[in-house]
């Protein structure tokens, strides 16, 4: 069988934890639980099962969605959501509209090792990633853990071809 030519080199980029977001965002809710306060209108307020995560772009100029990489180390169901290229988490709350659609859910059932996504969500996800980073060097997202995951059972990260 004839070779369509060179393979693209493909770059895998993690997605990170970002613990000192994601507490800064925790303590935003607790402030506002303690002094009996309300959210602005509109305003996501992180949720005890999610996290925020970040991806930093590197070499943006080019790159070609190829796929996600996603591990569950135990059976569960993640939903990954990315963040506005407006918003700027030092200057500004997280609003609902800054979260973008669609979602990438992955899940593992009890019963198996095998991943499952819902593919034309993921696929459309992955190309928009691509398109932001020609403009962003940095992109957020709101992880929600399902089913009693917690970051630690899930490895994620996407990848690309470079051109």
């Amino acid at each position: 069988m004839a070779e369509d030519g060179p393979k693209q080199p493909q770059l895998s980029m993690p997605l990170v934890l970002d613990q000192d977001l994601t507490r800064q965002m925790r303590l935003r809710v607790e402030s506002l639980k303690l002094r009996g306060g309300k959210r602005q209108d509109g305003e996501k307020l992180l949720q005890p099962a999610e996290a925020m995560y970040r991806l930093d772009f590197v070499r943006q100029q080019k790159l070609q969605f190829e796929r996600w990489d996603v591990v569950l180390d135990k059976p569960g169901k993640v939903t990954i959501t990315g963040t506005s290229q407006n918003w700027t988490p030092d200057l500004t709350n997280l609003m609902t509209r800054q979260l973008l659609d669609p979602t990438a859910i992955f899940w593992r059932r009890e019963d198996s090792d095998a991943m499952d996504w819902n593919e034309a969500d993921v696929l459309e996800f992955g190309e928009r990633l691509a398109d932001l980073a020609k403009i962003r060097k940095v992109m957020y997202f709101l992880i929600t853990f399902g089913e009693g995951l917690e970051p630690a059972d899930v490895k994620a990260s996407v990848v690309f071809n470079q051109l």
